[in-house]
């Protein structure tokens, strides 16, 4: 994939996941990918987005910055949403959380086989608790 490729490819993963088109992952994700360091099932990667989304029903993903090198992509995100259900092992208190992300993936035949990503779960914790 050229950059403009693989530019507008990561927009379509944003896209899906903000709509919540979590049934299209197949579209983004190997069957088979290494998810921060361990082999991880496509399916598993489903199952983490659906409980993020059935906790956090208007969970978003913003991209603030975007790089691409080769079949790597890099970027950081600011993710916002109000929990509904406990999340990160704290009831929900009506207060929206917003954090960034960082993710560092890589593409090959078109998909993600290789996804890592890194995000302050202490400081999304204190916010909920806030």
């Amino acid at each position: 994939m050229s950059d403009t490729e693989l530019r507008d490819f990561f927009q379509r993963y944003i896209d899906a996941l903000n709509a919540h088109e979590i049934h299209r992952m197949t579209e983004f994700i190997h069957d088979e990918v290494v998810m921060n360091g361990a082999p991880v099932k496509r399916d598993d990667v489903i199952a983490a987005l659906e409980g993020h989304i059935d906790a956090v029903p208007d969970f978003t993903w913003r991209v603030k910055d975007l790089a691409i090198d080769g079949d790597r992509v890099a970027a950081r995100l600011f993710n916002e949403g109000t929990p509904a259900k406990e999340w990160f092992g704290v009831a929900p208190t009506g207060a929206t959380v917003e954090y960034a992300e960082y993710a560092f993936h890589k593409v090959r035949d078109g998909r993600f086989y290789e996804m890592n990503y890194l995000i302050d779960a202490d400081a999304v914790r204190q916010q909920l608790a806030d």
